[in-house]
């Protein structure tokens, strides 16, 4: 890192001090203290531009600056020689300064993790590295403490500060067998967690990784003006000879002639696109992070602004996903031994609602299960004592010739056959997400809202009717999500939102793959273009504001940078601007266009 409040200020100091010494004497004094006031402030120009030489990289702004000063002392412009080295190098420090503060809120963020641990062995605190933790490793979390690692806690209760992780002000409470993820801070009281994750494995490192690396995900404005400046600069060289050459074919004299080429090459630098266009995208991708939106990178954060179609999963996207057993129908066994049968058979699946049927039946006994079949999309097939079960949706027993009856409600039921016949059923509820109305404000922004569920047709019109959504498909298999996701993308650019596992193709499909909640998983990272660190759909529409405000601030640069530009260089052709005015169209552009990419922090 620079070191911003010492070396590079200093020089700017002391050439500042030369270079207004130097109006209190005469010639060659005079100039003796403005050659020495360039050759400090310039020195850190040169030495970059020999950087760049030696690694191949002749023709950039550094060169520039540099065939531009000594034309102007070629030309006895001593005064505006040093104005505009000076005032670049302002430009430079102050454009520095602007971006490591734009990077404070960020070190903040990837601050979430912890050197060392506090484990617990043989009964006696041991502090080591965290890297050399373990799962089920049990360490303690002291008050004021980073929590090192992702865990659930077997001991005490506290609140956690979780604004790193979720955006979210309000402390988080927390007691035996809730889960905790690294990087909160312990708030109160001590607590003992058993770890379910390594270091490399955790939420923190998952998070700093993600935003270290979303800089080698550019975005097509950036890739673009990387590759434009790299021919840039060559060309603006060129038309800059070819301009002194023709200049006194028209009767101008060589003095003008140079001076007007000089104001030609200060002002076509590129500084201005070449800083500000990716400190824009990193301060969308930054303020998006401070609220518990990660969006892997620039790319990304520029698709989220061209949204036409907003399509959404169902359960544990639009509902909690937290499914409770709500009736239990059995038609020839009695329901305990139903119930044994139905835990027993769905022992082996970790779909949710196996695990509401697991928590409902956890006193029945288990039995033996073989021939273990989960049918995507539909339910299971399985042997429990050589009986054979089949455990779903209507789909399931229909394609199996099997008779049941059809019931009506907006509730998810789960039929169940035994040996080929219809044995009962099993409803279960779920409960639509509080952020889940908020969807409703993002119709005048898009095209359309679309549910897509594999639930029956009553559920999914049910919670599309109370979220006042008209476009919604049911009964639909992990294909059947895919297809549609296909043909809405016929017609425009689709972001899809699930949970991250159960629909990773369709997330990596859209557009844009939103998973809501699931950091933890390795499943959502590897899918998803954006984590919602929280089960918040009202974080949709901050990320959609912060996309299109980075885009509107980016293409605001870009323009206002190009109309000075082509302002100074026309007056500049005609001889009415200075130098000093060319400085302005970059130095000042740059300064103006990094202050204006800024404001998106501000972002409410």
């Amino acid at each position: 890192m620079k070191k911003y409040f010492n070396e590079d200020l200093l020089r700017i100091i002391i050439s500042t001090l030369l270079f207004l010494i130097s109006f209190l004497f005469k010639e060659p004094v005079k100039i003796i203290l403005l050659v020495i006031s360039y050759i400090i402030i310039s020195i850190e120009v040169y030495k970059n531009a020999f950087c760049h030489l030696k690694e191949g990289e002749i023709f950039d702004e550094n060169l520039l600056m540099i065939i531009a000063t000594i034309g102007a002392f070629f030309i006895s412009s001593y005064i505006e020689a040093v104005m505009v080295m000076l005032l670049f190098e302002i430009g430079e420090y102050l454009s520095d300064l602007a971006i490591n503060n734009s990077k404070e809120s960020i070190i903040k963020l990837m601050d979430l993790r912890t050197d060392t641990i506090n484990i617990i062995k043989n009964e006696e605190i041991i502090k080591m590295p965290t890297e050399d933790a373990q799962v089920d490793d049990i360490f303690v979390v002291l008050p004021g403490e980073k929590i090192p690692l992702d865990g659930i806690v077997i001991d005490g209760t506290s609140h956690l500060d979780t604004k790193a992780l979720t955006g979210e002000s309000i402390p988080q409470t927390v007691t035996i067998n809730d889960q905790v993820l690294s990087g909160s801070i312990n708030k109160e009281s001590i607590l003992k967690v058993k770890a379910t994750s390594t270091l490399k494995t955790s939420t923190a490192n998952k998070i700093i990784e993600l935003l270290e690396n979303s800089n080698s995900r550019k975005s097509n404005t950036e890739t673009f003006i990387e590759r434009f400046s790299q021919i840039y600069t060559k060309v603006i060289i060129i038309v800059a000879l070819v301009l002194l050459i023709i200049q006194p074919l028209f009767g101008r004299n060589m003095h003008d002639s140079l001076y007007t080429t000089l104001i030609f090459l200060v002002t076509s630098c590129p500084c201005a696109l070449v800083i500000s266009i990716p400190l824009g995208y990193f301060c969308g991708i930054g303020t998006a992070s401070k609220n518990g939106i990660l969006i892997k990178g620039s790319k990304e954060l520029d698709l989220l602004s061209n949204i036409d179609y907003l399509a959404l999963d169902k359960t544990g996207t639009i509902t909690e996903g937290i499914f409770e057993v709500s009736e239990v129908k059995s038609n020839n066994l009695p329901k305990n031994k139903l119930l044994s049968l139905v835990r027993s058979a769905e022992e082996n699946s970790n779909h949710p609602i196996a695990l509401a049927i697991k928590k409902y039946a956890k006193n029945t006994p288990k039995k033996k299960v073989s021939d273990f079949q989960e049918i995507p999309g539909k339910g299971l097939k399985c042997k429990v004592e050589q009986q054979e079960l089949l455990i779903g949706n209507s789909k399931l027993l229909t394609e199996n010739n099997i008779t049941f009856p059809t019931l009506q409600t907006e509730e998810t039921i789960i039929y169940i056959a035994i040996d080929k016949t219809y044995e009962g059923y099993i409803i279960i509820s779920d409960k639509i997400k509080e952020s889940s109305y908020e969807l409703v404000k993002l119709k005048d922004d898009l095209k359309d809202i679309i549910i897509l569920s594999g639930d029956n047709e009553g559920i999914v019109k049910s919670v599309a009717s109370k979220l006042n959504i008209k476009t919604y498909y049911s009964n639909l298999l992990p294909e059947d999500k895919v297809n549609k996701i296909k043909e809405y993308q016929t017609k425009g650019q689709v972001m899809f939102i699930g949970d991250g596992i159960n629909d990773a193709p369709v997330l990596k499909l859209a557009d844009i793959g939103v998973s809501m909640g699931e950091i933890g998983s390795d499943a959502a990272i590897e899918a998803s273009d954006v984590v919602i660190m929280q089960d918040d759909l009202s974080k949709i529409s901050k990320v959609l504001d912060i996309s299109r405000l980075t885009k509107r601030k980016i293409i605001t640069n870009i323009i206002f940078a190009l109309i000075i530009k082509f302002i100074v260089l026309v007056l500049g052709t005609f001889g009415i601007t200075t130098i000093l005015m060319a400085v302005f169209a970059d130095v000042g552009v740059t300064i103006i266009s990094i202050l204006n990419v800024l404001t998106i922090f501000k972002l409410k």
